[in-house]
């Protein structure tokens, strides 16, 4: 839980959460691509104890306000020694926790905002009173996650395959995907993606779903995203893609027929590995996938404007 004061006069925000310096580009450049795109609100970093106070410093120089928040981690959890990085996402329920502001939108820092979307901090959603009593249709919005498992990890459920995904159901009107998300109850998984959500912040909501979290932790194959999806089952507002457009959408054989380059509002990259990964030490992009070039770019373009600017050099 938070403090209980805002790092912010704004009462509406966008939120990362950092843990370490290795995703520390990554926000850095996510920062400067909502203000590349004239948002209207600001990003608040999210910290942890175990983010280093040379992290801490890098964001001061750049004028992004911080937010200590306590590491969120269930007393008995499943062991994700196969996917060490969900340890880190119970802490992504927090933005719930956040009172303090009235509309909170949760991004992940491997992230890259390419159009303003400053439209989700206006979207209605439920009371937060109906919420805890269960009632309501709009507890949170976001957007699918991708269940067709295009690397074919073994450790992921052996029902995550193409034909449960709701992207698969799009295929056939792909006009219509961007504009809008399909039923959450499409498809038997009905599963969310944590990159990217859209809140009314509530103690009480939070209590409800860390409750959630302790008695069913050990069942969770996905943490946060496996703990909203479950607590909230046809309960949340699907965005389109185009907020929350996970990298392997676009590749061949996953769901290229939906993927529009001109319309994808915001690119995640998720899994491994990441666009910072694949720089040579001269920053250029020495990549094959082409949507890390789009980040190596943007990078780049905040590191010359850094420089411009005056702030210090920091190897960030």
């Amino acid at each position: 839980m938070a403090d209980g004061k805002r790092g912010v006069e704004s009462d509406r925000v966008w939120t990362t959460l950092i843990t370490n310096n290795a995703y520390l580009s990554g926000l850095l450049t996510l920062d400067f691509s909502l203000k590349q795109h004239k948002s209207k609100y600001p990003l608040v970093a999210l910290y942890t104890d175990s983010f280093p106070e040379s992290g801490r410093a890098a964001l001061a120089a750049r004028g992004i306000p911080a937010q200590r928040i306590e590491y969120l981690l269930p007393t008995q959890g499943k062991d994700y020694s196969n996917d060490p990085r969900f340890y880190d996402c119970w802490s992504k329920l927090t933005p719930f926790s956040l009172e303090q502001y009235a509309r909170v939108v949760q991004l992940d820092s491997d992230m890259l905002v390419l159009r303003n979307m400053d439209e989700l901090m206006e979207m209605p959603l439920d009371d937060p009173a109906d919420v805890v009593r269960g009632e309501g249709a709009r507890v949170f919005a976001a957007g699918h996650a991708c269940v067709c498992n295009p690397l074919r990890k073994p450790h992921y459920p052996a029902d995550w395959v193409p034909a449960h995904c709701a992207f698969t159901h799009q295929h056939a009107d792909p006009a219509r995907a961007q504009d809008e998300g399909i039923d959450p109850a499409v498809g038997p998984l009905g599963f969310m993606n944590g990159g990217l959500q859209v809140v009314n912040p509530s103690r009480r909501v939070f209590a409800q779903i860390v409750d959630f979290m302790e008695s069913h932790a050990v069942d969770m194959d996905f943490a946060d995203q496996s703990v909203l999806s479950d607590l909230y089952r046809g309960r949340w507002v699907p965005l389109p893609y185009v907020y929350n457009a996970l990298k392997t959408l676009r590749w061949p054989g996953v769901h290229a027929p939906i993927w529009r380059d001109d319309r994808v509002k915001n690119v995640h990259y998720i899994l491994a590995p990441k666009p910072w990964d694949e720089m040579d030490a001269q920053g250029r992009f020495v990549g094959t996938d082409e949507s890390h070039g789009w980040w190596v770019r943007v990078n780049n373009e905040r590191l010359k404007w850094e420089k411009e600017n005056g702030v210090p050099v920091d190897g960030f």
